[in-house]
């Protein structure tokens, strides 16, 4: 009977859509399918499945509408307006947890920078410390302060408590232009910082392999490509990134990914970092493991030894961002959703203080 009934007003509209010849065609804007939509009215469909509080929203509506000249209607600019206030997550909730996380991440980044910016005097201060080793060391550092820095300043410009933001999809109706244009160049040195700092992991576990694998191995014949890689890889793809959102989805300051193929962008590069450090922290556990038994020490000096250089490899390497990339925020929902938030967001924050304290404060070298 339903399927009858939603057949024949299918097929009412198809009559009148072709007995005036207009009508708003079909089409899927990266957020949710549309059907074809008759003139003069407002057309709406379920939110989308994929959303990770779908279980809230599930009885809402997206809606959009039909301009009597079968055109979609678009608001302030040539981008489709819709309205999906209902798919929405409970803003009470979602502002309190909001409020929650920014307390923990910008904690964590006050306290990492502070010692990082230490740890990075002591390692340029003293010229007996002057080594390709700590030059690698001193430019990860350099990317973990810029990183704080970015994450720090994005957030003081795009404040949570302006209604504004909260109200308006377009940022123009919030802020000036010129307001606008330095909240998203913010948002750039964010992404650049952000993947910046990745690559310079990365680096690391490049030189460490390279310094374990490599029987004659030149330090100073490498560096110029480690720069390279650190400092010059981010440009690959922050740029694209910008001119896929300048063109295809410049709204408010660039801090909403509403159509995620364009944040894919920034996001593959940065996976394949994660991953290609994952490999090489394994292999080097396997040559550890492998130069450990030759000196046939104790087992329990040798397990003691093992986990103590697989604990220092996590945070240098960045091996714990492996879990996180997995389970991404968008495939994880309710309190697995929070929970995982709040582990990456306080291991991220902090995953500077424990590389200063581990390769520089505690550091035998450092401390004689």
């Amino acid at each position: 009977k339903h399927v009858m009934t939603a057949f024949k007003g299918i097929s009412v509209l198809f009559t009148l859509c072709l007995s005036s010849g207009v009508f708003c065609s079909r089409m899927f804007d990266m957020y949710a399918c549309w059907p074809d939509g008759q003139p003069n009215s407002t057309v709406k469909v379920p939110c989308p499945w994929y959303l990770p509080w779908h279980k809230q929203v599930h009885n809402g509506f997206v809606l959009r509408e039909c301009g009597p000249d079968g055109q979609w209607a678009t608001r302030n600019s040539s981008l489709t307006w819709r309205d999906h206030s209902q798919c929405e997550a409970d803003h009470i909730q979602e502002s309190s947890q909001v409020d929650m996380h920014t307390v923990i991440y910008t904690v964590g980044y006050c306290v990492s920078l502070a010692a990082l910016s230490l740890a990075l005097i002591i390692l340029l201060f003293f010229r007996k410390l002057h080594c390709t080793r700590n030059y690698i060391h001193t430019n990860l550092f350099a990317s973990f302060i810029l990183r704080a820095v970015s994450i720090l300043s994005r957030d003081a410009l795009l404040s949570r408590d302006t209604p504004g933001f909260r109200d308006n999809r377009d940022v123009a109706i919030v802020l000036s232009d010129q307001a606008a244009s330095g909240c998203r160049v913010a948002q750039v040195l964010m992404q650049y910082c952000v993947g910046a700092n990745y690559y310079w992991l990365l680096v690391e576990g490049l030189y460490l392999h390279n310094l374990l694998v490599q029987m004659v191995f030149s330090e100073n014949h490498f560096f110029c490509g480690y720069l390279i890689i650190g400092w010059g890889s981010p440009v690959l793809f922050v740029i694209p990134w910008i001119i896929v959102r300048y063109l295809f989805e410049s709204t408010r300051c660039w801090e909403i990914n509403e159509n995620m193929a364009h944040w894919w962008i920034i996001r593959t590069p940065i996976l394949l970092a994660i991953l290609v450090n994952f490999f090489i922290f394994i292999r080097i556990l396997r040559i550890l493991v492998a130069k450990l038994k030759a000196h046939q020490m104790r087992k329990t000096d040798y397990k003691f030894r093992l986990a103590k250089s697989t604990l220092t490899l996590i945070p240098l390497l960045g091996v714990h961002e492996v879990v996180f990339a997995v389970l991404t925020e968008e495939h994880t929902d309710g309190v697995l959703r929070n929970i995982n938030l709040f582990f990456q967001l306080l291991f991220s924050s902090l995953q500077g203080l424990f590389v200063a304290i581990l390769y520089c404060f505690v550091n035998k070298e450092v401390s004689e």
